[in-house]
């Protein structure tokens, strides 16, 4: 990811003033897409809908259907930075492949399955569990059931190494950052701001709505890759207390 990320800086110091788009039309299937143009080994696709989930769901089927050539494939909230070598495939080639996946939905399938999925315990003891209850009007036990009930999506990473920005899970956990941030997050906190999830990697300043921890560890240097959770990849949250998280534990899994 790194690479993508370098290469965008270079991309986007070197096309200053390269700020219209094409826009892929005519997609009733679903994901409907901007294509910006971003120096000459780079595209910026944005996703028509202000949601991250959107989001999610373009690079997934980028990511399913790569083209030949294209380098580097990294989400944020808004878009995907579509990186390429110029000398396998084309700015122009790149656009119609853009087109293409997105004209075809969010729902194919690659060939090599799904997505990887991630169980994680957690310990619902957070310091802000009884804070977003009030705010969501529901209970406690109600927000521990929302938070496990639906699975989520690594939308993308950032703020620290290894921190997923997790989306899809149920609409009525969305609750405001804290009006003050902490000054200290313990590493394994879990916590909720607006539509996402996440958990914190390492002890860090941080504002979020803090529910609960996990002892999985989420960055390690010396694994590879270092990340536990990376853009793609679906995210199930078990309560600890429960017997449910002996069944599976992230090591297991791909």
């Amino acid at each position: 990811m790194s690479r993508g990320v370098d290469q965008h800086r270079n991309a986007t110091s070197g096309s200053t003033g390269a700020t219209a788009g094409a826009t892929t039309e005519g997609m009733t299937e679903g994901m409907d897409v901007r294509v910006l143009p971003l120096g000459d080994r780079a595209v910026l696709v944005e996703a028509a809908e202000e949601d991250p989930a959107a989001v999610a769901r373009v690079h997934r089927a980028l990511d399913r259907d790569r083209a030949v050539g294209v380098v580097d494939l990294v989400p944020a909230a808004r878009t995907v930075l579509v990186t390429f070598d110029p000398g396998l495939i084309g700015v122009a080639a790149v656009r119609a492949w853009v087109g293409e996946v997105a004209a075809a939905g969010p729902e194919r399938e690659s060939a090599d399955g799904p997505d990887p999925e991630v169980l994680l315990p957690v310990h619902y003891e957070g310091e802000d569990l009884a804070e977003v209850a009030e705010l969501t009007g529901l209970t406690v036990r109600e927000v521990v059931a929302a938070h496990t009930g639906t699975p989520w999506a690594v939308a993308f990473t950032g703020f620290a190494p290894g921190f997923a920005y997790l989306v899809g899970g149920d609409p009525r956990l969305r609750t405001p950052r804290r009006a003050t941030p902490r000054p200290q997050v313990r590493a394994g906190a879990v916590g909720l701001a607006g539509p996402y999830s996440g958990i914190y990697p390492r002890t860090s300043p941080g504002g979020w709505q803090l529910i609960g921890h996990t002892e999985v560890r989420l960055w390690d240097l010396a694994a590879d890759p270092p990340a536990t959770l990376r853009p793609g990849m679906r995210v199930r949250f078990v309560d600890a207390a429960s017997d449910d998280h002996h069944r599976t534990t992230p090591t297991d899994q791909p």
